[in-house]
């Protein structure tokens, strides 16, 4: 573990100075996120102006849900999401060859080789959205309910990460599956939404066969009514199942690999 811990802080540190060097592109990712977030919140600013209850959840209660979105959002950007995004470039260019040769786990490497420190700030602005959601919750909110979160977000960050490394590793066994990629964002956007809002049959989808509610409808709903032991237990079980699946789906695709040079 210590060994994988010097190689995590190290490849922080490397894209840390590499974002650093073009400083307008860090800009720009922290402007581009806060946009997109802002479009997220006016859209159930509006629908809340219309009505004060969708299926159970409130608009102080679906602030609470969205801050807690965006930092699941916000951590799986910072250190994830640039790394799978570009795996079906590293398999055409022959750049995944450099990663499984490393003395280390493929999967490790591939997943953190380059991270984006420029998030950060963007997880400090979630977490100053979601103190405020939280202060503004008709009943106030015993601060030790929020130490589930501690649980429950990096589930939430195990699931996605899984969900999506199952996405992108189809592009071991296609090549070119680019296309792909947007049905993981359709499926994602499942997840956008308060689970309770949908169909029996959707609801049931988005809490077993594509777990997206477990990224921020579970642990918001952990936070705003009080801690079922389930329901953390059924978070666990998930991203831990998630994990192993995905990692198992990892080798699988690897057998499928031709080396560039080859």
């Amino acid at each position: 573990m210590r060994r994988y811990l010097r190689i995590f802080i190290g490849l922080f540190k490397v894209s840390a100075i590499a974002e650093l060097e073009y400083r307008l592109n860090f800009v720009v990712k922290i402007a581009t996120d806060v946009i997109w977030y802002g479009a997220q919140i006016v859209l159930f600013e509006i629908l809340f102006s219309h009505t004060k209850n969708i299926s159970g959840w409130t608009i102080e209660s679906t602030r609470v849900f969205m801050g807690i979105l965006f930092m699941v959002d916000s951590l799986f950007m910072l250190f994830i999401e640039n790394n799978l995004s570009q795996l079906s470039a590293k398999v055409r260019q022959g750049d995944l060859d450099l990663i499984l040769v490393k003395p280390v786990s493929s999967q490790f490497m591939l997943s953190l080789q380059k991270m984006s420190p420029s998030y950060i700030c963007n997880l400090l602005l979630v977490l100053g959205w979601l103190t405020w959601s939280l202060s503004l919750m008709p009943q106030p909110v015993p601060w030790e309910r929020l130490l589930v979160l501690l649980i429950s977000v990096p589930c939430a960050v195990a699931i996605t990460y899984s969900l999506r490394l199952f996405f992108a590793a189809t592009a071991i066994i296609f090549t070119h599956s680019e296309n792909i990629n947007y049905v993981w964002y359709q499926l994602y956007r499942l997840g956008m939404r308060p689970d309770s809002i949908y169909p029996r049959w959707l609801r049931y989808l988005v809490w077993t066969i594509i777990p997206v509610a477990f990224i921020g409808s579970i642990p918001a709903r952990l936070v705003i009514e009080t801690p079922n032991l389930g329901l953390i237990l059924a978070s666990i079980g998930v991203a831990s199942l998630a994990l192993f699946l995905s990692t198992r789906y990892w080798r699988f695709t690897l057998r499928f690999y031709s080396s560039a040079s080859s």
